[in-house]
């Protein structure tokens, strides 16, 4: 910790002597858009499924901004993400991330549901998210909402650990044109291009073009790997106000990606492991619309329909999904005291999963059959005003069935006191879900080869260990105990903390058959199955300080702990970072000149790696951006990331893919207004 502290020293205390003698500055340069009170302020959506100031929600949520992406320099959604305190994002190349929150983080984490617009990310094949598919222009994004622990009751099953929501602008705010350009080392070229219009007196409208080409990464064995990757993405938005009380939105995206993937594939005959490097064709595309009818400040409702479809390739195979999705939902207050939310939805997915890969006339992953899905659901939200503007308590429980593990019930209970206007305290307990994956009930495929003579079995032929499924792989469930106070006791500064416990059972672990010889090599059988249990705890706290006009600083940390029934080895289950560090500084040292300073610290991590378990070393880094406005509609700017090392290694992924480190980078960026 001694090392973390000078470092911090050195980055930021330096430069605040530096920059003290403009502490003079005109209070036009603000570092940011938002004051501390605006922020405690900012309305979000996620927690109660209804618009309520960020400061009343009964929840550890956290709101990064649009001012918030822009100056921390990422370029992606899951690195914005990195904004967070208590979010566990990590990149395993190029294009491939491990996001998640409260533990459980991975490749195929599957425990965080994602959401843009109010459109499930989610995919059914590995019971998570394909990050490198999901997209959108950074510039149009209003605000991220990001929920810690569960949030099942209103969102449905796989909402375990978290919720996150992007949220993008109404069309009506983004009007006129916006180009922008740039590139550097490792994002060596990138460009978008963004027109609004009014389409009629009540009508606005947006359309977007944007394509980028990054470079590879460096393997941990040496050498350039193979996770250079481009995209071409295309999408519109269309609102309008029908009449005084109803709203239309209509909106949609198509992407191309291609991407590179270095990967290491088992096999039961020598040399039992090969590598490819393969370059795949990604397409996909989604079409939302929301229809909202008011009746009163009190009372409105609404109905969104959404197609999502893709078709994403891989080097063993190639999975295909179309998905349709209806929801409702309906708000109403009853006796003054309640205020009732219930709704109910339906979403039926269709995939078609084919081997792409042939080994000796044979495929890799077997044959796998397409399948339907359904899953329908009704929720119920009551939230109670025990006493006028102090205490609130909400109960609510969201009943499910799906195709997998049949039934599900997810209820919750919270409790909010304000007993001052500045401090907000808030309790509850959730129950969650995490619904089977397709790969968990229908997949089958060689995870590891042992060839023969190998310590400590030392056998005379080869032990090729298969996974097969297991239809009979139930959901994962979790108890969440949470408490959490929030304040802004001084003006500048505000504090936000959270505490949790959560009790999980039925978490997947894997049991061996028996194993056959088939004449050439020994086949030991693999199977997912509900045998673990396992609990973690921690806190997580966000602090920002105003200190001047033009400069403010926010510091998150967060920790935790994670235990299981069992030891590590025979847990068979990656362990996310005890303790996560940032402090990030903004400054506007003219009213057209920015510096952005970011510093993160990631303690150690454990990943299952189906070539050998193994733990990551916790690692620093540092990114700094720097922008000038020579125009009002134009700006410049530079960025640096990852600078303290030429390269360091965030996480390893769960199987194929080549441990990658991440590189150093840097890019210059145009952006003009028109």
């Amino acid at each position: 910790m001694n090392k973390i502290k000078s470092a911090i020293n050195l980055c930021f205390f330096i430069p605040a002597l530096n920059f003290v003698s403009l502490a003079s500055a005109d209070e036009n340069r603000l570092a940011t858009d938002l004051s501390v009170e605006d922020l405690l302020n900012v309305e979000v959506t996620s927690v109660a499924k209804k618009t309520q100031s960020l400061n009343d929600a009964a929840a550890a949520i956290f709101v990064i901004s649009n001012e918030d992406i822009k100056r921390s320099g990422a370029t992606n959604l899951p690195d914005v993400l990195r904004l967070a305190p208590g979010l566990d994002v990590a990149r395993i190349n190029s294009n491939q991330w491990a996001v998640s929150s409260r533990g459980f983080n991975g490749r195929f984490s599957n425990k965080m549901l994602v959401l843009i617009d109010g459109r499930n990310l989610y995919t059914r094949s590995f019971a998570g998210v394909y990050w490198e598919n999901q997209d959108v222009m950074l510039e149009d994004v209003d605000r991220i909402e990001i929920i810690r622990g569960p949030g099942a009751a209103l969102w449905g099953a796989n909402a375990v650990n978290g919720v996150i929501n992007v949220v993008t602008k109404h069309s009506s705010k983004t009007q006129g044109g916006l180009v922008t350009g740039g590139g550097g080392n490792k994002e060596t070229g990138f460009g978008s291009l963004r027109y609004g219009t009014k389409l009629g007196e009540n009508t606005t409208a947006r359309a977007y073009v944007k394509g980028f080409e990054r470079n590879a990464n460096t393997l941990q064995t040496g050498g350039k790997g193979g996770d250079r990757w481009d995209k071409v993405q295309g999408g519109f938005r269309v609102d309008s106000q029908l009449s005084m009380q109803d709203t239309l939105t209509v909106q949609g995206d198509v992407y191309h990606a291609t991407i590179g993937e270095a990967g290491y594939y088992a096999q039961p005959e020598a040399p039992y492991l090969f590598t490819l490097n393969t370059s795949n064709d990604n397409i996909g595309g989604n079409l939302l619309g929301r229809f909202q009818h008011t009746f009163s400040p009190t009372s409105d409702y609404s109905l969104q329909f959404y197609y999502d479809g893709y078709s994403h390739k891989q080097a063993l195979y190639k999975d295909s999904r179309h998905t349709l999705d209806l929801q409702f939902q309906h708000r109403f207050a009853l006796f003054d005291w309640h205020e009732i939310i219930w709704g109910a939805s339906y979403n039926f997915g269709h995939d078609h999963i084919v081997n792409d890969y042939y080994h000796n006339g044979s495929p890799i992953l077997g044959t796998i059959p397409s399948v339907n899905d359904q899953v329908g659901a009704g929720f119920i939200q009551d939230e109670m005003a025990l006493i006028d503007n102090e205490l609130w308590l909400t109960i609510g429980s969201r009943l499910e069935h799906n195709d997998y593990s049949g039934f599900e019930g997810q209820p919750f209970a919270k409790i909010m006191w304000a007993p001052h206007n500045n401090h907000r305290f808030w309790a509850g307990v959730s129950r969650a879900v995490r619904t089977p994956s397709r790969v968990e009930h229908g997949f089958s495929f060689p995870l590891v080869t042992i060839p023969p003579q190998t310590p400590p079995q030392n056998s005379p032929v080869a032990t090729s260990v298969q996974l097969i499924p297991n239809p009979n792989f139930k959901s994962e469930r979790v108890v969440a105990y949470e408490a959490g106070y929030r304040t802004s006791f001084f003006k500048s500064v505000s504090l936000d903390i959270s505490g949790f416990y959560n009790s999980y059972n039925s978490l997947r672990g894997t049991s061996q058959g028996t194993p056959t010889f088939n004449g050439q090599f020994v086949q030991v059988p693999l199977s997912f199955n509900n045998n673990l249990n396992g609990h973690t705890y921690g806190m997580e706290v966000a602090t920002v300080w105003q200190m001047l006009d033009w400069w403010r600083w926010d510091l998150n940390y967060s920790w935790l702990e994670t235990r299981f029934d069992a030891s590590l080895g025979t847990a068979r289950t990656g362990v996310s970072p005890q303790q996560r560090a940032s402090i990030r500084g903004s400054l506007s040292l003219e009213h057209d000149i920015d510096l952005d300073f970011w510093f993160r610290y990631v303690d150690k991590s454990y990943a299952v790696y189906s070539l050998g378990d193994r733990y990551i070393n916790d690692y620093v880094t540092l990114d700094l951006r720097a922008a000038w406005r020579p125009l009002k509609s134009l700006e410049l700017s530079v960025v640096g990331q990852n600078l303290l090392a030429a390269s360091h290694m965030e996480y390893i992924s769960e199987i194929e893919t080549i441990p990658t480190f991440i590189d150093r980078s840097i890019y210059g960026k145009v952006s003009f207004d028109f």
